[in-house]
């Protein structure tokens, strides 16, 4: 048996160790002042068993009303400031087969989606903990920096105007670009921020610890015989200069966001410690919050919720009869000014979320959205109840690695879901699948990751489709009448109509919350299939035409 496996048993068999119960609960309470009083084996000890307790809350047989947390731990700083140090002697106290471990060196972020989008494949599942070097923050501080070496060139070139022209005045542009950084980093941080606080929200916690050491100190490990991995940022740390604008950068990042940890680097040995101290906690605070106590359990109901009026749009339902040739003529049109306006967008994202009462059309408006298109221009997602891997994550998860993406193969940037993330504020509301605090927080989270996308030049475009209860049956009656048609009718149809009212008012109430001039809804309310295409095909080319 290897070393490093003989270790990794030896950290098991601690964790599986029959112990007095009264012990362990005392390795697994949160004690911030424990790095006073733990030695080295008390702390590794502690780590391993905090490990396989925090795992144990996703395998919990027979299952409670307890939820799994998962832990991420953010690593970030300055480079030979003794991060690989510290992950390495963490991945050696712990169970090193439970321990992921993700590492980027920062990129300049991808067109058309938010910052953290590309990082959200690698998200540990709740129980697990991760530990994730460069992350998010690599990438947006690799874009800051670009952006000051953006200021340091403007410098240059306005000192030279200065000299040609004595009533220029270069203080003034170099004004407006050292502005320009500082307002996009307040601006992302403000952004990641609420990103990470829905995660919290949603049984991943984060752990983020900043590793720094002085100048001196960098230079010399810099010219050691050490070999140095890949330096984070894609930064010249040998640049003194360039060195103090990250400090700089850095400085305002802290100040903004105050829930970083600072580990001083300049000793190792003790900086590994002290990170170690750090992620115990956190796995400590992880499990904690994963124990649901009577008092959450009387939150969870917030009375305060106060439901909307339903709009007539909803309850009378027009019928506009169209003749077929007619309907055929405009709908080969309209399909192919589509076609030519996702056509020239010049490689912009566009999501599609189509949402309605069931039987309403929208397979039927899905196909004939993309009729006029190349197959390998768009994606289609048919959205069903999670999956268990699904439910291990954060709910929005299983929607983030679906989007339109820079970084794949495939050459679609367009991303069309039937049935969608509003599936939290519809059938896991009215069916009890969240709680009242789980769908009543969602709105405001949805809203968040709808205007991430907008922001970061993302269309959405989304459909409301409604029909009658009498229009509903008459369309159930045809499906279970048409062999062909009978897989699109299931159980889950006939008993969400004996729901109806109760789905009305939660769509009444999503549409109200969730209507943003971000990302506005479409409502189509007809019973006639042939209109409801036409005005689907009419919203989309509106919206693409603004672009």
């Amino acid at each position: 048996m290897s070393k490093n496996n003989h270790a990794a048993e030896k950290s098991a068999q601690a964790g599986r160790a029959p112990s007095d119960k009264q012990v362990i609960s005392q390795r697994l309470k949160p004690n911030p002042l424990s790095q006073f009083s733990m030695d080295k084996d008390a702390l590794r000890l502690a780590l391993v068993t905090a490990q396989y307790a925090l795992r144990a809350t996703r395998q919990q047989s027979p299952p409670t009303h307890d939820k799994a947390t998962g832990l991420l731990v953010l690593v970030n700083g300055m480079e030979q400031a003794g991060k690989g140090t510290a992950v390495k002697q963490l991945r050696g106290w712990v169970d090193p087969r439970l321990l992921k471990v993700e590492a980027t060196v920062g990129d300049c972020p991808l067109d058309y989606q938010p910052i953290w989008q590309t990082h959200t494949k690698v998200l540990p599942r709740h129980g697990d903990v991760m530990v994730y070097f460069g992350n998010w923050y690599a990438d947006l501080l690799y874009d800051v920096m670009r952006m000051t070496r953006a200021k340091d060139t403007a410098e240059i070139v306005a000192g030279t105007k200065s000299q040609n022209r004595q009533n220029d005045e270069p203080s003034s542009l170099m004004s407006r670009m050292t502005t320009k950084w500082q307002d996009y980093l307040q601006q992302q941080l403000a952004k990641l921020t609420a990103f990470e606080q829905d995660l919290a929200a949603n049984q991943t916690r984060l752990l983020k610890c900043w590793f720094h050491v002085d100048v001196d100190t960098l230079q010399k490990r810099l010219t050691d015989k050490t070999a140095d991995p890949q330096f984070l940022y894609q930064m010249d740390w040998h640049d003194r200069q360039v060195v103090d604008t990250f400090n700089e950068v850095a400085t305002a990042l802290l100040r903004q966001q105050p829930d970083w940890v600072i580990i001083d680097g300049e000793d190792k040995s003790a900086a590994a410690d002290h990170f170690c101290h750090e992620v115990l906690h956190a796995m400590q605070e992880a499990l904690a919050s994963s124990k649901t106590r009577d008092d959450t359990k009387a939150k969870s109901h917030p009375s305060t919720f106060v439901p909307v009026a339903i709009p007539n749009q909803l309850q009378d339902i027009t019928s506009t009869k169209i003749d077929k040739s007619d309907y055929k003529e405009a709908l080969a049109a309209k399909q192919a000014r589509l076609a030519a306006l996702l056509r020239a967008r010049n490689g912009r994202h566009v999501v599609f979320a189509f949402e309605g009462i069931d039987a309403a059309g929208k397979g039927g408006a899905i196909k004939r959205l993309v009729a006029p298109l190349d197959p390998r221009e768009y994606q289609i997602y048919n959205i069903g109840a999670p999956m268990l891997h699904e439910l291990q994550h954060p709910y929005l998860w299983r929607f983030w690695h679906k989007l339109p993406n820079e970084h794949t193969d495939r050459i679609s940037r367009i991303a069309i879901f039937d049935r969608t993330w509003y599936g939290r504020v519809l059938v896991e509301r009215i069916e009890g699948f969240a709680d009242a605090a789980a769908w009543q927080r969602a709105y405001d989270e949805i809203n968040r990751f709808e205007a991430d996308l907008a922001d970061a030049g993302t269309l959405v475009i989304k459909y409301w489709l409604a029909i009658d209860k009498k229009e509903q049956l008459q369309r159930f009656e045809a499906r279970r009448q048409t062999p062909h048609k009978q897989y699109k009718l299931t159980e889950d149809d006939w008993r969400n109509r004996d729901k109806w009212e109760r789905y009305v008012q939660a769509a009444a109430d999503m549409l109200a919350r969730t209507d943003t001039d971000k990302a506005p809804w479409c409502i189509i309310a007809t019973n006639e299939k042939r209109q409801a295409r036409l005005q689907v095909l009419d919203h989309a080319i509106e919206q693409l035409s603004s672009l």
